[in-house]
């Protein structure tokens, strides 16, 4: 069954090369002129991905963006005509996982689709899950489970604790964290996305009682810890 891509623009040029692109790539794809718009259809019928413009009429992208995250782990990519590392950052922050700054090529939006598809989906079939403390990586799952209760990680937070879990208790740099989960390197940005990932993290596994936790490293990066250590 195809994947169901929702787009938000509120230029119908846009609209139409996205659904052409999109469409000739084997997705389906409903578009909208506002994010409202989007938000309410995904109340009925939720998609497999969102691509949201920043600047709408209504509540602007970063909103419904920070909306959706609240009740969806689905991957979102954001679009914006500013070349602002501000919205970028704020982007990250709110949730997004990937960013495309207008004019962009339809070909490498298809390209990042995809593979945002693929991190939510598809699982190493040569690597197992991993276990620290009261915590599982669930491959199969795409989440991390806490007495088999499901975090409900989205595709970036999953790729952290990824990371975190490949080395339990030995801590990671924040750059190599950038660079692995969302694939850029900005010294500006880097400890503030990092830091909001994880405060999302740490929440869920508050929230799940678990008795993991994420520790900062001062001035370098974080490791995962077990409460009583």
């Amino acid at each position: 069954m195809a994947k169901l891509v929702y787009c938000a623009d509120d230029e119908q040029d846009i609209l139409d090369v996205l659904r052409e692109f999109l469409t000739n790539a084997g997705f389906e794809v409903v578009t909208f002129p506002t994010g409202d718009a989007l938000l309410e259809e995904f109340s009925k019928r939720p998609c497999d991905l969102a691509v949201l413009d920043i600047m709408m009429p209504g509540r602007d992208g970063l909103t419904i963006c920070r909306e959706l995250r609240s009740i969806s782990g689905i991957p979102i990519v954001i679009l914006t005509a500013k070349e602002s590392e501000a919205d970028q950052m704020r982007g990250y922050m709110l949730g997004g996982d990937d960013y495309l700054i207008k004019p962009f090529s339809p070909s490498l939006l298809v390209m990042k689709i995809k593979a945002l598809l693929r991190r939510s989906e598809i699982a190493s079939p040569s690597a197992g899950d991993i276990s620290f403390g009261d915590v599982v990586l669930s491959r199969s799952q795409h989440d991390v489970l806490c007495r088999s209760s499901a975090l409900g990680l989205t595709v970036t937070e999953f790729s952290l604790m990824e990371c975190l879990l490949a080395e339990p208790g030995t801590a990671v740099a924040r750059n190599v964290l950038l660079d692995k989960v969302w694939g850029i390197d900005n010294d500006d940005i880097e400890t503030r996305v990092t830091d909001e990932t994880v405060r999302r993290i740490r929440r869920k596994l508050k929230e799940s009682g678990s008795s993991v936790k994420i520790t900062a490293v001062w001035g370098y990066g974080y490791k995962l810890e077990k409460a009583d250590e």
